[in-house]
């Protein structure tokens, strides 16, 4: 694109552009002569990638703003007329990030003006709620406005249809098409108004629901620190563990309140350094059972137990033991039908279905995929996304994971026992399940397509002084998964050994899932297994590095 051109086109978005602070964005941008950010912004146009849109807020086709979120409305709405949804109802929610309100308000009117309807949550919800209103009320698809767990500054656009799942292929790529359709914004109309908002009797109707992730009868006892991480989880997670009979949460009260800055966390994400310190300041506080983290959208959640072996007393569990405690809890309450997990989650959920008698199934990495397993019971995600409620909400929901983490804490409680005493029952019964993450977050995305070009022209012959045995490419897919950008590497060995390399389908980063299996005979050789694992996860991790060039 020359610098005329360049101009040009950004003249061109500035002339519709509908946003005032946007549009002085661009105005100044253009005035100053940025080429190089003015190049950045109009290099292309975001692409649906996990579920629809996420990316950083500003002026321009390949910025999160009002252009493109009236443009990818307007793709959602004529895909799903050629549909044959001619008058089909569209239920949208949103989040308390910056701009979500507005982006939510565009889609309503879209729709409107498609010859849809349309209907939007009564304020910001957690995303659950919106994945239940889609079933609940008869939709022919949902939109969240959410960036989830991204930085301040990131805002996005999940689209579901009217089963209540996000959109996998062919879906993503026919709307998409029906995005780049759209010439100018002139072309699609948007009332002012025509378009419901919704009372709390959805609110309601999901809450009641929530109740059908207990059982009757079982010990509410267990007491929590609760953070919303400056999201909108904190509302529906009290009045959810108020409806079941639970102590009511401590609130981590800096964190509890919608607040789009997340003025006390690098990234809103509990998995991140230093996101539960204020959490575990609580809990050194109170002493309670368990502290309990939602991310900013609700839909993750994040578990921590006592731990007098680290720092500062309190370890967060890993999605992977969360996932395994949470199935023998399921397990143990006599479910049936499948667990399903994706394909970078531990083994570990494939030994508990088999010796439970209970179906398993692998997907691909997201819940738009989990979600779609026939028959599904349970589906969890390594990155702290569980599903316990398959029928209610087809979709990861940390509110539900919560009151199952609680219903399972109390229960152990009235044994004297605790989340780590199950977790070193399941390692006895099916060896030591040790999982790791090399996370690289870049800013030039090139980095990780170059990591990526590096294992597959030279792929690692052995990785922690193990023999790589099988090296898979999964962009041809395999006889149980569609193609996927990702590598996968099985290690020889007792240990079971297994590597994951692929981008993250949501954040710049370079995701590599690390999983070694220790053998234990018994609870006595438990502290040598972690040791064991720790060690070798560091050395894969070290020579996997070094591998792809990070």
């Amino acid at each position: 694109m020359t610098q005329d051109d360049l101009l040009a086109r950004a003249k061109a978005w500035l002339a519709e552009d509908p946003d005032r602070e946007t549009r002085e964005e661009l105005a100044k941008l253009i005035e100053t002569g940025e080429t190089d950010e003015l190049a950045a912004r109009f290099a292309g146009t975001l692409q649906f990638g996990t579920a629809g849109l996420r990316g950083e807020l500003g002026a321009g086709p390949m910025r999160m703003n009002r252009s493109v979120v009236i443009r990818a409305a307007a793709g959602l709405a004529a895909y799903l007329k050629a549909k044959g949804r001619t008058d089909g109802l569209v239920v949208i929610g949103y989040d308390a990030r910056y701009k979500s309100a507005d982006f939510a308000r565009d889609t309503a009117a879209v729709m409107i003006g498609a010859g849809l309807r349309a209907a939007l949550l009564p304020r910001p919800l957690p995303t659950p709620v919106l994945a239940y209103a889609i079933r609940h009320l008869g939709a022919v698809a949902g939109v969240e406005v959410t960036a989830s767990h991204n930085p301040p500054r990131d805002n996005g656009y999940k689209v579901y249809l009217g089963d209540g799942s996000q959109i996998v292929p062919p879906a993503d790529a026919e709307i998409a098409a029906e995005i780049d359709a759209v010439r100018s914004l002139n072309d699609v109309p948007r009332p002012s108004e025509g378009w419901e908002t919704l009372g709390d009797e959805v609110l309601d109707a999901y809450l009641a629901r929530t109740d059908a992730v207990l059982t009757p009868g079982t010990p509410r006892t267990a007491r929590t620190v609760y953070t919303a991480m400056h999201g909108v989880g904190k509302d529906v997670l009290t009045a959810a563990f108020a409806r079941a009979g639970f102590p009511p949460p401590a609130l981590v009260a800096e964190q509890a309140e919608p607040d789009p800055a997340f003025p006390t966390v690098a990234f809103p994400n509990p998995e991140e350094p230093g996101a539960m310190d204020l959490a575990f300041e609580a809990a050194r506080a109170v002493a309670p059972d368990i502290v309990i983290a939602n991310d900013p959208d609700a839909d993750r959640c994040a578990v921590a137990v006592p731990d007098p072996t680290v720092e500062g007393g309190w370890r967060m569990l890993r999605g992977d033991e969360v996932g395994s405690l949470l199935a023998a809890h399921l397990v143990h309450k006599g479910a049936r039908g499948v667990f399903a997990e994706s394909i970078v989650s531990s083994s570990l959920l494939g030994r508990i279905a088999e010796a439970a008698g209970v179906g398993y199934e692998e997907t691909l990495t997201g819940f738009k995929w989990i979600a779609r397993v026939d028959g599904l019971r349970y589906g969890y995600e390594e990155a702290l996304g569980y599903c316990v409620d398959p029928e209610g909400v087809r979709d990861k929901d940390g509110i539900t994971a919560a009151l199952l983490v609680a219903e399972l804490a109390s229960e152990l409680k009235e044994q004297d026992r605790t989340l780590t005493d199950l977790l070193d029952d399941l390692a006895v019964a099916h060896g030591l399940h040790a999982t790791d993450q090399l996370s690289v977050r870049v800013e030039d995305l090139s980095i990780i397509a170059n990591a990526m070009s590096a294992l597959r022209e030279r792929p690692p012959v052995r990785l922690a002084g193990l023999t790589v045995t099988t090296a898979e490419d999964l962009t041809k897919g395999t006889e149980s998964l569609p193609p996927t950008d990702g590598l996968r590497y099985y290690l020889e060995g007792d240990y079971k050994a297994r590597v994951i390399v692929r981008p993250s389908g949501t954040e710049p980063k370079l995701k590599c899932y690390l999983e070694v299996v220790v053998p234990v005979a018994d609870a006595s050789e438990l502290a040598a297994a972690r040791a064991k694992g720790a060690e070798v996860l560091s050395a894969i991790k070290r020579d996997l590095s070094e591998a792809a060039g990070l």
